[in-house]
């Protein structure tokens, strides 16, 4: 009986750890953790990275992922930078709309990696508005410290974790 339950709790532990494929979109939407199949673009839609039209230039060319300081949800002089870039590009391809996805480390308590991220994802949605875009085209979900591209439990993890990606969806804007 308790090989059973070993075997078990053992299938289990790598079901969950085959879940968990922080690239599990490969070179496709959603950016590193990003939302991808809810509403964003699959990986064979993205285009060239060297056409400047292509979702797959925002990504990997203007880049999808600004990071934070801890605790903090102020923009970065780099985060800064890319958002602009990232502002250019949606006034000018106005048929695409966003989803700011707010991230948090994995320390502290839940509750407080979403409002952090909430409070990350309305950062970066309230640049992007004051660069032009309109506000209509951009929505802002917290994810906090459920959606980990960096498993550790050191700094160089939690700083790639605490990030907001901005993922983009075809369809109308406004």
């Amino acid at each position: 009986m308790q090989k059973i339950s070993t075997i078990f709790l053992l299938v289990g532990a790598l079901a969950l750890a085959a879940c968990n494929n922080p690239n599990r979109y490969g070179n496709g939407a959603g950016g590193a953790g990003g939302a991808g199949g809810a509403g964003g673009i699959g990986a064979g839609a993205l285009g060239d990275p060297s056409n400047p039209n292509s979702p797959a230039y925002f990504q990997q060319t203007i880049g999808d992922t600004v990071h934070f300081v801890v605790d903090q949800s102020t923009l970065t002089p780099e985060a800064q930078a890319t958002l602009t870039q990232q502002a250019t590009w949606l006034n000018k391809h106005p048929t695409y709309t966003a989803i700011v996805e707010g991230h948090a480390d994995e320390q502290g308590t839940r509750e407080y990696n979403l409002a952090l991220g909430a409070r990350r994802a309305s950062s970066v949605q309230q640049f992007l508005v004051a660069q032009g875009v309109s506000a209509a085209r951009l929505k802002t979900v917290s994810y906090g410290k459920e959606r980990p591209i960096a498993l550790c439990s050191e700094e160089s993890c939690f700083a790639q974790n605490r990030r907001a990606v901005t993922v983009l969806s075809a369809g109308a804007g406004s």
